[in-house]
């Protein structure tokens, strides 16, 4: 086979001005993205930025779970004492009996933030140990109490020694379908 070198019209002539590279004279279509390519891109971002979005929410619920899961299984081994508040949990554990932040006279078992207390201002009396959800931690002893006095309720309580929960954001924390969501050491 004996190849034929042959020029095509127009392939050896130089570029002018106004003239494409592709070779194509003014014949050829202008290319870019239509309006609804773009409404589409812009559709797509919108849907996947919502997938995403919705799941903060979740996240940072899960989150403060895990925070009082864990600030409860802290406060738990550290403290047996016989109380009825959250502020005496506070005042035990951190050595701080008069709740002013400032004043420690006693051995600390629990370095706490100034967002884990209430009010979180960080220069008012503590009143209580605040759970991430921003509410009180729930404190009771009253098996405890029941085994000092006979003569209470034995079925109020669930641990021997103390009970620690916290609600878990519930808005109603007396009503019994709210328990199961609750985070607590029993």
């Amino acid at each position: 086979m004996r190849m034929i070198h042959q020029v095509l019209p127009r392939s050896c002539r130089s570029v002018r001005r106004g003239e494409r590279l592709t070779g194509c004279a003014d014949n050829c279509p202008d290319t870019g993205f239509t309006l609804i390519e773009l409404i589409l891109v812009v559709g797509i971002i919108i849907v996947l930025a919502g997938l995403v979005l919705s799941t903060v929410g979740y996240a940072r619920k899960k989150g403060a779970r895990a925070r009082a899961e864990t600030e409860i299984a802290a406060y738990d081994p550290s403290f047996t004492t016989d109380s009825f508040a959250s502020f005496y949990l506070y005042a035990q554990l951190s050595g701080n009996p008069s709740g002013d932040r400032t004043t420690y006279t006693q051995q600390r078992y629990f370095q706490f933030k100034g967002n884990m207390l209430s009010p979180p201002d960080g220069t008012s009396t503590v009143t209580a140990i605040r759970d991430p959800f921003a509410n009180s931690y729930g404190y009771s002893t009253a098996q405890a109490f029941y085994i000092d006095n006979p003569g209470a309720n034995p079925n109020y309580g669930f641990n021997p020694t103390f009970d620690l929960w916290s609600t878990g954001g519930t808005s109603s924390v007396t009503d019994a379908a709210y328990e199961n969501v609750w985070l607590k050491n029993w």
